[in-house]
This record gives C-alpha cells, sequence and structure tokens, in this order.
C-alpha cells in the first residue's frame, strides 16, 4: 500500500494557486498558525516563495519556493 502523501491532498482540495497568510490555518487542518507564520518571516525563516501586496501576504502552494514544499521539509 502506498503512503498518502497529505501535503498533495490539501494542495488538491484549494481552490487557488496561493494561500492568504489568514487563511493558512484552515488550509492546513490547524497544523499552522497565521501569526507563527508571520513571526517565521520576520525572523527569515518561513515560506520563501511568500508574495506581499500592501499589508496582505499570501503564500504560492505549489513549487520549490511554495507552501507545501516547506511544509514537507518542517515535516517530521
Amino acid at each position: 500500500m502506498e503512503k498518502q502523501d497529505v501535503f498533495q491532498e490539501m494542495a488538491d482540495k484549494w481552490p487557488s494557486a496561493a494561500v492568504a497568510r489568514t487563511d493558512v490555518g484552515r488550509f492546513s487542518g490547524g497544523l499552522l498558525n497565521s501569526k507563527t507564520l508571520a513571526n517565521l518571516d520576520a525572523a527569515g525563516l518561513g515560506c520563501p516563495g511568500r508574495i506581499a501586496c500592501g499589508r496582505k501576504v499570501a503564500y504560492p502552494l505549489t513549487g520549490e519556493n511554495g507552501l507545501i514544499a516547506w511544509m514537507r521539509a518542517r515535516a517530521n
């Protein structure tokens, strides 16, 4: 039996190519918190592909600098 990729399942169910920081908790099923991501971004440890537009921040879903790749790298 093949191991399921929960991160890919999250991406497949998400309706857009990016995840707003304010929606990251809903996207991750509660694994991540928007305030935690804000703190990690400020420390230079957050998702490297982040997109800022004014005061709003979003993360691309896929790609080597995307949220899914970043979450995979942090998973135990």
